[in-house]
């Protein structure tokens, strides 16, 4: 069965919400992954009628490799390893510490920059929808989930348009829900599925949060 591409990012959270109905009118937060995931986000709550707000994780990339994550952190200090790209690469402490220390000072510059003076929406005893423009390993999202629990949320769902189906396999003991529209055979890369994946920029994330920070919570 042929499946195709979604037009954008605006478009996939449209559709997003569709799989989502059932959260209508509850106390969910939509909470968007920067950067690439805010405008599928942005779209989910406004469909939805439910606030929005950013939930920041950085990967912890390969030296020399980037876009393969030994890792990932999110905020609160919380890291989630890939113990198989570490042991297979032979990733020393010392490397792995210089990565992550990098990326969780990133990771502070983003959540200052995209909310500026707000604080982040109250989310103990809420329900968590976690949105991504899609996942290939799935290392962000988990360290997502993970630091979500220290939170005290009331449940997580992770809702994505496009994944592997083994990756949403490997995440759902780890959440109550999972929404993903799509799971190609072969998956090749997020970017694949998109007719425009053009990079989504700090100034755009910060636009669609400020449209929605007048919406109550």
């Amino acid at each position: 069965m042929r499946v195709e591409p979604f037009r954008d990012r605006f478009e996939a959270g449209r559709q997003l919400a569709e799989g989502l109905e059932r959260h209508r009118g509850s106390n969910a937060v939509v909470l968007g992954l920067p950067r690439g995931g805010v405008p599928v986000a942005y779209e989910a709550a406004r469909t939805l009628e439910l606030p929005l707000d950013v939930f920041v994780v950085r990967k912890l990339g390969l030296p020399g490799q980037p876009e393969l994550a030994m890792g990932a952190v999110a905020g609160g200090g919380t890291r989630v390893l890939n113990e198989d790209v570490l042991l297979a690469a032979g990733v020393e402490e010392e490397t792995l510490e210089r990565v992550a220390g990098e990326e969780s000072a990133e990771l502070e510059r983003r959540e200052r920059l995209y909310r500026g003076d707000r604080p982040p929406l109250e989310l103990r005893n809420r329900d968590a929808i976690l949105v991504d423009d899609g996942l290939a390993t799935g290392s962000s999202m988990r360290a997502a989930v993970h630091a979500l629990r220290d939170r005290e949320v009331s449940a997580v769902t992770v809702a994505v348009p496009i994944a592997p189906e083994e990756t949403c396999d490997a995440l759902a003991p780890d959440v109550e829900e999972i929404v993903c529209l799509r799971t190609p055979r072969p998956f090749l890369s997020v970017g694949t599925w998109y007719e425009d994946f053009s990079q989504t920029t700090d100034q755009q994330v910060r636009e669609l949060l400020d449209r929605v920070a007048t919406r109550p919570a």
